[in-house]
């Protein structure tokens, strides 16, 4: 069998793809029959690294998303997608001819609806994974088309036809299912000790200014309630924060772990307390997985809003603390406080969170990719 996995440009995109393809790797082995998967995504884009350290062929179209604000330098952009767009979709066309996939999956990405949108004129089974409670223009336009529709929230059919529709939850990492608790081997890696309660920050692969600046700007108090941290900033604000923290001269806190990226978020999970992040579809899917109470700061520069209704899904629920991005200098310190303080507060979160688990998400998507290439695994 061979499939395409197309989509990127952030992590959220790409991961589950990787665990796509990972579930679908290891059902072929269990069967003792091949496999062959490619990714496509964009070149430059974040994915053409992420996914060859995954162990997996990726190919690049020069496809670029439109840029929403007006500078001169966006408006060159934008004159340029119309011969981006036609380039990639001729790209798209001839990959998919070499390679012959039996399936096509999008999970959503500047290259994603390019691919899928070749797919199915040339006939091939198509499926869409889509992470996020509110659907975005090109799935919601690509639905007409393809043949199934993986989605990550119940009540899709606002969205995508109904017949297409199954419920699976967001594929992550399967290393993260039950979690063992952390030993100090795990809190060497970050220099922390085991037995101080320890707070996750994570902005994203890019990171998020006003988490970092709260964090920062709160981070005496972090310590003095004896608490440790294992911050990731994201690679376009840990320069600037380096240099603000050895002005405080906290840089080589022992209670301190900060780096751009967590090349081991499994270890970090495993030492969290607490986690504080965006509400990315990813983030969300993983907090369930492992279990967490989670202090969430939707970001507002997503369309239609769509980290806030993520995090709402939540909150609601009592699963997750939610702050607004404007009040995140404000109230994030006291929050922190509050939850690491309060043992029952910690254990409703954890208890409710876990209740949107859906541990076997990637081994659904890859049954139901199995069906459209016509191989029906007895397996699962």
């Amino acid at each position: 069998m061979r499939v395409i996995i197309s989509g990127g440009g952030t992590g959220g995109h790409i991961y589950p793809g990787i665990a796509i393809a990972d579930a679908l790797k290891k059902a072929f082995e269990e069967i003792n029959q091949n496999i062959e998967i490619l990714f496509v995504g964009a070149e430059g884009k974040m994915e053409m690294e992420k996914v060859p350290k995954a162990g997996y062929r990726v190919i690049g179209l020069p496809i670029r998303g439109l840029q929403r604000s007006f500078s001169p330098k966006n408006i060159l952009e934008n004159l340029k997608f119309p011969v981006r767009l036609f380039g990639s979709l001729n790209q798209a066309r001839n990959v998919i001819k070499e390679f012959k996939p039996d399936v096509v999956v999008g999970t959503g990405g500047y290259a994603s609806g390019a691919v899928l949108q070749v797919a199915t004129t040339m006939s091939i089974p198509t499926l869409i994974q889509e992470q996020n409670g509110h659907a975005g223009l090109t799935n919601k336009i690509l639905s007409r088309q393809v043949d199934a529709i993986c989605v990550a929230y119940p009540n899709m059919e606002s969205y995508f036809p109904k017949q297409k529709i199954q419920f699976t939850g967001n594929p992550v990492r399967s290393d993260l299912k039950n979690l063992p608790h952390a030993v100090q081997s795990d809190f060497d890696y970050f220099n922390l000790m085991k037995g101080k309660k320890t707070i996750l920050v994570m902005g994203g692969s890019g990171g998020a200014k006003v988490i970092n600046e709260a964090i920062l700007n709160g981070l005496e108090t972090i310590l003095e309630n004896d608490f440790q941290l294992i911050w990731q900033t994201g690679k376009f604000y840990i320069d600037a924060i380096k240099k603000q923290l050895a002005q405080k001269n906290l840089l080589n806190h022992p209670h301190l772990f900060v780096n751009d990226f967590i090349y081991d978020i499994k270890k970090a999970y495993q030492c969290a307390d607490t986690v504080v992040g965006r509400a990315g579809a990813l983030t969300i899917s993983e907090l369930t997985l492992v279990e967490k109470p989670a202090i969430l700061i939707p970001s507002p520069n997503v369309a239609e809003d769509h980290q806030t209704k993520n995090a709402m899904a939540l909150a609601k629920e009592d699963a997750a603390m939610l702050i607004k991005d404007n009040e995140a200098n404000e109230r994030l310190i006291p929050t922190l406080i509050y939850v690491l303080n309060d043992e029952n507060q910690q254990e409703k979160l954890k208890n409710n969170i876990k209740t949107f688990a859906r541990p076997d998400a990637a081994k659904d998507i890859a049954r139901r990719v199995m069906e459209l290439g016509k191989l029906y695994p007895t397996i699962f």
